[in-house]
């Protein structure tokens, strides 16, 4: 029951996971209030934001992030930011020559970045947008996010960004620390020169000044940190950057023992336009979930992708939102909001468990990769009950995949978490009068945790089973993208009618729910990624993917540690899991 906070470090390594970690931040952003008489909320946002102070004394709350990409990935934003902007450099000019300036016009800012821009000088904004009673009267830097909200809320007609993003900072709410943004200069963002596309660049890459900068970022947040926790990685699986991901992760095994460690390794809805780059793509994922696992407490992959392997079914659907998978804007903001969910168990003010618990859960004999699985949203009508909405997926469960990865038909599972967060102001259990006949057996079920698990037990009966309730909706500000259909109402619940011919309503807030799973389902999605990446000689098809490394040798084993892993997940007729030696020894 204590509200000690555990805090917790984040890491973003390429640039698909800073587009998920950006609406992250975005989400989490949305959910402060500064308001000293409002009670403190469920998620304790002291675990992942950090509390600082500018040059001029302003207090500032800051992500407790470290964030790596490519040079050219940033556009309008400045590594260092702006929160603590000393000014320009007076320093003298010693050179007495002639100098010649060439000046580069910066890239222009989308309307979105330009009202924040606004709100940051402290700029009153027409009459027109504020009515006179709420103009915001406040200083520059002293913004508050309930203030930030209300204007953007105003104008959010004006915020439909999908043809202007480019880049994560195109779309970023917050102002990050001086030490959050680490630019990778010897690869390019953009263009086809000087690409980190092979496992064996990004593993070179974490030596010498990258390590040294990641190091000194890595003390400067860990230092300040009380009762640190341990990591949450969020890693590009499809690049280069899963092999500085996994150079990473072992980093943080070896210098923080003890600490947990949860890795996601990303990856987007994409169609490489060569066989080569998706035979790379392959490589990387297969290379970076042997490696990252083996470092990590717990790894997940999370993707809308139909599958990890070449030939990938359809994206992952939702039957209340219509996105574009291909678009990272909206993908990554419907994995943004799973991921809001499936992080709440261990950023909870109250009844909190710690990392290493939730690892430990699910990691059964030490198997540590685990499947994702999201309702997003979760299909709950207004004014209903919890009874009711699981009652309506009787034969079914309302999740979908999250990490490419089939769930098993057959009910068997060696570990689950299940987490339901924003069912605020709707009942948990049935409120029939005395004596009415129940229309199910959730219905007479006592308090929201004992209908949850009886729900998924009936698919599950004997899997080990945990469960996280959470009140608080995920909150969607400006500029989350409107991919929502209109049978939800403004708080993400299902309307009992259909909306009038109107324009739909502006979804605010959305229920979410998630299940991470460890079960025999994990054997044929890892045999499919073993068998991919086995069919074809690499030194005769791809001998460029090993120049850099790895040796032959170290990817030849790795290969054979993907298929030992996966034979772990194998489930025999007592459904027991046998060692990995046992079952060579069958063979």
């Amino acid at each position: 029951m204590s509200s000690l906070c555990r805090e917790v470090i984040t890491l973003q390594l390429g640039h698909y996971s800073n587009f998920v970690g950006t609406h992250w931040w975005n989400l989490q952003d949305a959910s402060l209030s500064y308001d000293p008489e409002t009670p403190p909320g469920e998620i304790q946002s002291d675990v992942v934001f950090r509390e600082g102070q500018t040059l001029g004394g302003h207090v500032t709350y800051t992500p407790r992030l470290i964030a790596m990409d490519l040079k050219g990935s940033l556009r309008t934003l400045r590594q260092e930011g702006s929160l603590y902007d000393a000014g320009k450099d007076t320093s003298a000019v010693t050179w007495e020559g002639s100098i010649m300036m060439h000046k580069e016009s910066p890239p222009a800012k989308n309307s979105f970045l330009e009202d924040l821009d606004k709100l940051d000088k402290g700029e009153i904004l027409a009459e027109a947008d504020f009515p006179s009673s709420s103009q915001p009267q406040c200083s520059a830097g002293s913004l508050s996010v309930d203030t930030v909200n209300s204007h953007l809320a105003r104008v959010q007609k004006n915020y439909r960004l999908e043809g202007s993003v480019k880049v994560w900072s195109d779309f970023l709410r917050i102002h990050l620390h001086p030490r959050t943004i680490s630019v990778i200069h010897q690869y390019n963002h953009d263009g086809e020169a000087h690409r980190l596309e092979a496992f064996g660049q990004g593993e070179c890459l974490l030596q010498g000044s990258v390590l040294e900068e990641l190091e000194d970022r890595l003390h400067f947040f860990v230092e300040e940190c009380d009762y640190l926790q341990g990591f949450q990685v969020l890693c590009d699986l499809s690049d280069g950057f899963a092999g500085l991901g996994s150079k990473v992760t072992e980093l943080l095994r070896d210098s923080y023992g003890g600490r947990g460690i949860l890795t996601w390794g990303l990856l987007p809805v994409s169609h490489p336009d060569s066989v080569m780059k998706d035979l790379y793509r392959l490589l990387n994922c297969t290379l970076g979930m042997v490696h990252m696992a083996d470092h990590s407490s717990l790894f997940c992959p999370l993707t809308l992708r139909g599958g990890l392997g070449r030939r990938p079914s359809s994206p992952t659907a939702f039957p209340h939102l219509s996105y574009d998978p291909s678009l990272w804007y909206h993908s990554s903001s419907v994995l943004a909001l799973a991921l809001d969910t499936l992080t709440a168990p261990y950023r909870m003010r109250n009844n909190s468990v710690p990392m290493w618990q939730l690892a430990d859960d699910l990691a059964v004999s030490g198997k540590k990769v685990v499947a994702a699985y999201g309702a997003v949203p979760f299909p709950m009508s207004h004014g209903s009950s919890l009874p009711d909405a699981l009652s309506a997926y009787a034969d079914t469960l309302p999740w979908r995949p999250l990490s490419g990865c089939s769930e098993a038909s057959d009910g068997r599972c060696y570990g689950q978490w299940v987490t339901l967060k924003g069912f605020e102001g709707q009942k948990l259990i049935s409120s029939l009068a005395p004596g009415t006949k129940l229309p199910t057996p959730l219905h007479g079920l006592h308090s929201g945790e004992d209908v949850l698990a009886s729900y998924v037990r009936s698919f599950f009966p004997s899997a080990p089973l945990a469960l996280q309730l959470v009140s608080t909706p995920s909150k969607l500000a400006p500029p989350f993208p409107q991919i929502f259909s209109q049978s939800l109402s403004a708080q993400g619940f299902l309307q009992s009618q259909p909306p009038p011919p109107a324009p739909a309503p502006v979804v605010s807030s959305v229920p979410v729910m998630t299940s991470l799973q460890s079960g025999p389902a994990l054997d044929p999605w890892l045999s499919d990624l073993h068998r991919g990446a086995s069919a074809f000689d690499i030194r005769r098809v791809a001998p460029s993917f090993l120049s850099q490394g790895p040796e032959m040798a170290d990817y030849q084993e790795a290969l054979e540690q993907l298929r030992l892993l996966a034979r772990c997940y194998r489930d025999d007729s007592r459904g027991v899991m046998r060692s990995s030696s046992e079952e060579d020894d069958d063979d």
